[in-house]
């Protein structure tokens, strides 16, 4: 589990509560890194990343074959503020659906409402998640 030391630690730290869209990162079959924007929560307690996703999508894909990922976050205007993580990611059949997890839907309830869906219908169809837990912090 990544210790979020210092100034710089505290920051991500911070990010990762506040944060509604990270980058994931994984790589394709071909080796060509392939970031994505993603929603997520960050559970604390347990040191990772949930992130749900469609079924059948080209990062699960690339998950069968590697866990291996990469995550960051936009930086600011001038290009500061930045935070990147590496770790390893897996599907994670045993969680519950973003529908059941309050942090979740709290986080997200009027975004889910702009897709023109409800926590239920979006729960459905973003129905696989996916845990990453962090293993290295860098930025500045």
């Amino acid at each position: 589990m990544i210790e979020f030391k210092g100034r710089f630690g505290q920051r991500a730290r911070r990010r990762l509560r506040t944060e509604k869209v990270v980058w994931l990162t994984t790589t394709g079959g071909d080796g060509t890194p392939q970031p994505r924007p993603v929603w997520f929560v960050w559970e604390e307690r347990r040191g990772t990343l949930l992130i749900y996703s469609q079924r059948r999508k080209a990062k699960l894909r690339h998950l069968a074959r590697s866990r291996r990922v990469a995550v960051h976050f936009n930086t600011d205007h001038a290009g500061d503020d930045v935070v990147v993580m590496t770790g390893r990611a897996r599907v994670d059949r045993r969680a519950l659906p973003a529908d059941r997890r309050p942090d979740y839907v709290r986080k997200y309830r009027s975004a889910i409402r702009d897709l023109g869906m409800t926590p239920a219908s979006f729960a459905k169809e973003y129905a696989v998640a996916i845990r990453l837990r962090p293993e290295r912090l860098r930025g500045w």
